[in-house]
């Protein structure tokens, strides 16, 4: 299995291919605004979709989705207003999240969470 390093980069570039697939226009890719790093930032059905990957290679302690934390929800929501000021972008935000965790063969399978949590899920 990869590093977690290898797993996290290969994680994202899954995610990029399935929302390729899927009819999304990626935007942009690690957008970072001070501390805070959105892994990718998409377009569909004129919503601007901001997405978490998280990956791990096993299970056993919890799922990948469940890595982000309210903590975590707040720097992205304040990436994404950035994100959004900059580009003087007016469409609705969705934030989802992808998860991507190994099967019994190792093979990775990918999860998307559309509409995972709201920007008021920082509070």
């Amino acid at each position: 299995m990869a590093t977690h390093n290898d797993l996290g980069k290969l994680a994202e570039d899954l995610a990029a291919e399935f929302l390729l697939k899927n009819g999304y226009k990626i935007l942009v890719r690690n957008f970072r605004f001070q501390k805070a790093e959105i892994d990718i930032i998409a377009e569909k059905d004129n919503l601007i979709i901001v997405t978490e990957v998280k990956a791990r290679s096993t299970d056993a302690f919890m799922l990948p989705q469940e890595a982000v934390t309210k903590t975590k929800i707040k720097s992205i929501v304040s990436a994404a207003n950035h994100y959004l000021e900059e580009f003087n972008k007016n469409q609705e935000v969705r934030f989802d999240i992808i998860s991507v965790l190994p099967d019994e063969k190792g093979k990775l399978i990918i999860e998307h969470i559309p509409d995972a949590f709201e920007a008021f899920d920082a509070n």
